[in-house]
């Protein structure tokens, strides 16, 4: 039963292994030359406006963006298993994921219809 579980153990390590060389590569191999530009925020060129101590409000509609993506992205994951498994699971499998996917097509709809994906 071990043998199973190999290969997405050993995909953890690389995935994890991956990340932590990312976060520690630049720190590594990176010039460590400061200076005033370096250390300034980045607003494409533009010099920083001043920001009320604690940081401006954002407008909610990034934080429902963020949301969005994430919910999207949560319904890939749940239909890659699907895919891999679908002979396996038949009819039962087909009706679970066609409910599935018409809900999130609902939630979708729903999005759209009320403007949530209108960038202003």
């Amino acid at each position: 039963m071990g043998e199973i579980y190999l290969p997405i153990l050993v995909i953890g390590i690389l995935g994890a292994l991956f990340a932590v060389g990312s976060v520690l590569a630049p720190v590594a191999i990176g010039p460590r030359r400061y200076n005033r530009a370096r250390l300034d925020s980045y607003e494409c060129g533009i010099d920083p406006t001043p920001q009320p101590i604690g940081g401006g409000r954002f407008p909610i509609k990034y934080y429902l963006t963020a949301m969005l993506f994430i919910v999207f992205d949560i319904e890939i994951v749940f239909l890659y298993p699907f895919a891999v498994a679908f002979d396996k699971l038949r009819l039962f499998g087909l009706i679970e994921m066609a409910l599935f996917i018409l809900t999130v097509l609902v939630v979708y709809a729903y999005v759209w219809r009320r403007g949530g994906l209108e960038w202003d």
